[in-house]
């Protein structure tokens, strides 16, 4: 911590820092030649700064310009000393970033107080910024933890889908996946594609409220039962529903839509195209991918290149033809996907 004079007459940089150290128990750091004392404030941040305004090299002014567009520069107070009056000088000194002025013959006492004050409230700028700092990293870090939290109640929320669904953890794991790979191929922002990340696993939460008898079915449901099966969407939906947070906004709507289809013949609004939210064309197709790919009591695995085959088949009618594009320029990392989060006792098929 130091207190910068600069002024390229001698007599005045000594009699300045003797001003200076009885205002002041700063270290005093002197030069005579103003670009030397940019060239140490590229590594140094002042408390203060003293300037003359008449120097050969540089004047007091274009000193102070220069100073201010530097890092952590900004604010730092600066005094001009100068046995000017003109007040087009002082004008476009305070343009320039000038603080305060003292006029030469130096007043000692006058030169003192100013002095003081001016770092008295340097240092309650200093303490001010500190604490806003401390205050945005303790929002920052509760802001966190709510994240946290709230991540940690969507797993939570699919586990408990989970233990009644024949489908499985590794395909909640594997859809969600496939769903961010789908996002980042259309340019999808990253905040985006990481709340669909977490989003994505409770696209079929609301089959918490299907019957078992139907929901475990090992057959083909009848058309009632269908009915009833097709309501989870709803339901899901409605579990979600009213909340302050993005994420469970974004469940929210995945879980209404994504049975949707983008010729209008889906469920439960019967949308069509663009209509039907983004984020439930992108899941649609992670979930049916990875559901005819998967084993289940009722069926067999599909081989990789039979599920993509299906996608490639319905595009247009069943699923948003870019989102089917993304999907395939992805092929590579569909793959790699699909080996890193198998099912239990189960191997790959392509």
């Amino acid at each position: 911590m130091a207190i910068l004079i600069v002024d390229d007459n001698a007599t005045n940089l000594l009699l300045i820092a003797q001003l200076v150290r009885g205002a002041s128990d700063l270290d005093v750091m002197t030069f005579d030649d103003p670009v030397d004392a940019l060239e140490w404030c590229e590594d140094h941040v002042p408390e203060l700064v003293l300037v003359d305004y008449r120097m050969p090299t540089l004047d007091g002014v274009e000193f102070i310009s220069l100073f201010r567009t530097m890092p952590a520069l900004g604010d730092v107070p600066i005094i001009m000393i100068t046995t000017e009056n003109d007040a087009q000088v002082r004008a476009r000194a305070r343009t320039a970033g000038a603080t305060d002025f003292v006029a030469k013959p130096v007043e000692a006492n006058e030169f003192r107080l100013r002095v003081r004050n001016l770092l008295q409230l340097n240092e309650a700028r200093t303490l001010l910024a500190d604490r806003a700092l401390l205050l945005q990293r303790e929002v920052a870090a509760a802001t966190a933890h709510i994240a946290d939290r709230e991540r940690e109640l969507v797993t939570r929320l699919a586990r408990a889908a989970e233990f009644r669904d024949p489908e499985t953890g590794a395909h909640l794991q594997r859809m969600a996946q496939y769903s961010v790979l789908i996002a980042r191929q259309l340019d999808c922002p990253q905040q985006y594609c990481q709340r669909l990340l977490e989003a994505a696993p409770m696209h079929d939460i609301g089959k918490l409220g299907t019957p078992d008898h139907i929901l475990l079915k090992p057959g083909r449901l009848t058309e009632p039962e269908m009915t009833i099966m097709r309501q989870h969407a709803a339901h899901g939906a409605h579990i979600l529903a009213g909340s302050d947070s993005p994420l469970m906004q974004l469940g929210e709507e995945i879980a209404r839509s994504h049975h949707e289809r983008f010729d209008g013949a889906g469920y439960p609004q019967g949308l069509a195209g663009t209509a039907i939210p983004l984020s439930a064309r992108i899941v649609a197709v992670a979930d049916v991918f990875d559901a005819l790919s998967s084993p289940r009591p009722y069926k067999r695995a599909w081989s990789m290149s039979e599920a993509r085959e299906f996608i490639e088949q319905n595009s247009g009618s069943h699923f948003c033809p870019d989102c089917v594009q993304a999907f395939l320029r992805a092929w590579d990392e569909v793959v790699a996907i699909h080996d890193s989060h198998p099912d239990a006792d189960s191997s790959p098929a392509y």
